[in-house]
């Protein structure tokens, strides 16, 4: 911009630098998918919300119908996974809104998986959310869960 540019100019050609940086999306989060997939998914995936417990929904890659992301570090959401080895008829479930969780923690995630529910679901939480917060992002999750998939007898 010209050193004799009228203020107004200045202010604008900042004003657009500005919102322009702000439109810039994160990267697509990496989520693998589920083998074989469960073509169930597709009408969770849809149902889910833009915004789970105040972080937006983001890219995938790869893209899929059985996984979704919020936020930075990203939630992760994966449908049609299979029993995880811990998930026993004697584990502790957590519940949340009437849906069975199993809880593992790894030293990256908080790895929550659907009990009594089909297609299974899978959600981490990043380990740097703090331990009493990790269950808000299953809250939301509870509308489109019941939505979408159906109660099982299975774990």
């Amino acid at each position: 911009m010209p050193r004799g540019a009228p203020l107004t100019a200045r202010v604008l050609v900042l004003l657009a630098g500005a919102l322009l940086a702000g439109c810039a999306s994160a990267p697509p989060a990496a989520v693998r998918p589920p083998s074989p997939a469960d073509g169930r998914c597709g009408a969770l995936t849809r149902a889910l919300p833009d915004t789970l417990d105040g972080r937006d929904r983001r890219d995938v890659t790869p893209v899929s119908p059985a996984t979704a992301a919020w936020g930075q570090p990203p939630v992760r959401l994966r449908c049609g996974v299979s029993r995880p080895a811990g998930l026993t008829p004697t584990a502790e479930l957590i519940v949340i809104n009437g849906i069975e969780w199993q809880l593992r923690e790894t030293t990256r995630a908080y790895v929550f998986t659907t009990a009594h529910r089909a297609p299974r679901v899978q959600v981490s939480v990043p380990g740097s959310t703090p331990r009493e917060q990790a269950t808000g992002p299953l809250v939301d999750l509870t509308g489109p869960l019941r939505a979408a998939t159906r109660p099982a007898r299975d774990l």
